[in-house]
């Protein structure tokens, strides 16, 4: 089994891949290989439109829109560019989770008035002092 480089015809993403599956992805997306994500926009992009009653777009429509909107975006390295949609769509996730959560997460004050001091620290080293929750930033 020969292992090769694809190189993504949308956003540029390297990856390492079989011979067997750059011809079964390019056989699927008019003779062109693309990364995971970017299949998986192309095949949302399709979908979407059906469930949204919108014109349909045929696959190959589908595909120019995707690497056209990944031109619009493209940087020097595309592992950025995943990086930084996986952090947004964890933003996304995280916001709805949270405006949808009918119970409160945290205990209440009567249960919590004997472990007060043990949650306000988060993180803990083995040769450092603890850390609170004041001092951390997650974005």
């Amino acid at each position: 089994m020969e292992i090769e480089l694809a190189k993504c015809e949308c956003c540029g993403l390297k990856e390492e891949c079989t011979q067997d599956y750059i011809s079964e992805v390019k056989e699927n997306f008019d003779g062109k290989w693309l990364c995971g994500l970017c299949s998986e926009a192309v095949r949302d992009e399709v979908n979407n439109r059906v469930k949204k009653n919108m014109p349909l777009f045929g696959l190959e429509e589908a595909l120019k829109a995707h690497m056209a909107f990944c031109g619009k975006y493209h940087r020097s390295n595309p592992a950025i560019c995943v990086a930084d949609g996986m952090r947004k769509m964890l933003r996304r996730i995280s916001a709805a989770n949270l405006s949808s959560s009918s119970t409160p997460s945290s205990p209440s004050p009567s249960s919590s008035s004997s472990s007060s001091s043990s949650s306000k620290k988060l993180l803990s080293r083995s040769s450092s002092t603890t850390t609170s929750a004041s001092s951390l930033s997650f974005y």
